[in-house]
């Protein structure tokens, strides 16, 4: 088969185990679009194919990003060497990362990080629904994509770089003899020590960039980073003057035994992303058992809350995707 015609417009980044170009997208009878290629060398030939394969079991998945081929394209560079290309959409808003730097300080508004949040967790719910975990989610490999109609932002959010993604429970991905296949500052104490790739992970993982999508400063900004630290289960700095649900919700993700940090599905019910939570910041708490007891001061104040404001109902699967609906609940 024939590759499609690609026109070459400009370079994008660096992804795992390949670089990714903008292109121009073209077939017979078909309308020319672009597409975002990542291309890698026959070394990383087989983490490409990898995540293709991955991302062909997410098709039509709203909040993962998408192929756009149902094969991995083997063709020739300008050298003669075989090179492997996988098409995908392209994000005309660039990553998270670079979404983030268009604002002061690189802090997002508060309605903007709770809608991305959610829209981080239906993807999560996806990925994990699925018996995958992502390994290495950050605002690098978030992509923002630019939408139309009536929708409270004007942008959705999509996971993208599934090359180190795994299987949970993979016993195989790190060892302490050998480099990080991921970032640590983003990563959590399990799986910084002995290598564990549970879903706990990718919470703690979206804890860290809700976190960011706060201050505007990457994790551990606050001090000399020490993996020690992450070993010894501590999190990163947590700022006082966070919306308190807010804090409640990022020390969710942070907790140190992995069940603790819930499921995607359970933290889409959290009081952080309801739209009738109080609004009053307090102080951090750093008592474990008064902090259980807030939580659940704060549950008992959403429930006498319910009757009267709309709630966001559980979420449905479609096409393996987890998609909130637009409905209101009546009592």
């Amino acid at each position: 088969m024939e590759p499609p015609e690609l026109e070459f417009e400009k370079f994008l980044g660096k992804g795992s185990y390949g670089s990714v170009s903008l292109f121009k997208y073209s077939e017979p009878r078909t309308t020319t679009l672009y597409t975002a290629v990542k291309t890698s060398d026959y070394k990383h030939a087989l983490s490409l194919y990898k995540e293709f394969q991955i991302l062909s079991q997410f098709k039509n998945c709203s909040r993962i990003v998408q192929c756009y081929e149902n094969r991995v394209i083997e063709n020739f560079d300008g050298e003669g060497d075989i090179e492997y290309m996988m098409l995908m959409e392209y994000a005309s808003g660039g990553s998270l990362r670079t979404f983030m730097n268009r604002f002061k300080d690189k802090k997002l508004p508060e309605p903007l990080i709770k809608e991305f949040t959610r829209m981080l967790l239906e993807g999560l719910a996806t990925i994990h629904g699925q018996g995958y975990v992502h390994c290495d989610l950050k605002p690098g490999n978030i992509l923002v994509f630019p939408r139309c109609g009536d929708y409270k932002s004007g942008y959705e959010l999509k996971i993208s770089d599934f090359g180190l993604s795994k299987r949970e429970g993979d016993s195989d991905w790190w060892q302490p003899n050998r480099p990080f296949a991921g970032t640590p500052i983003y990563m959590s104490p399990e799986s910084v020590s002995h290598g564990e790739t549970g879903k706990g992970l990718d919470l703690w993982s979206l804890g860290c960039v809700v976190l960011e999508m706060y201050t505007g400063k990457r994790p551990w900004w606050h001090k000399k980073y020490d993996l020690e630290d992450l070993k010894n289960c501590y999190e990163p700095l947590i700022p006082n003057d966070l919306p308190y649900d807010a804090k409640l919700f990022i020390m969710t993700c942070f907790a140190s035994e992995t069940e603790q940090r819930r499921d995607a599905l359970t933290l889409l019910k959290h009081s952080f992303l309801r739209e009738d939570v109080n609004k009053i910041t307090k102080p951090l708490v750093k008592n474990e058992n008064l902090k259980l007891k807030l939580e659940k001061i704060a549950g008992e104040f959403k429930i006498i809350k319910e009757q009267s404001r709309p709630l966001r109902p559980n979420l449905v699967p479609v096409h393996h995707c987890y998609l909130v609906p637009n409905l209101v609940f009546h009592s």
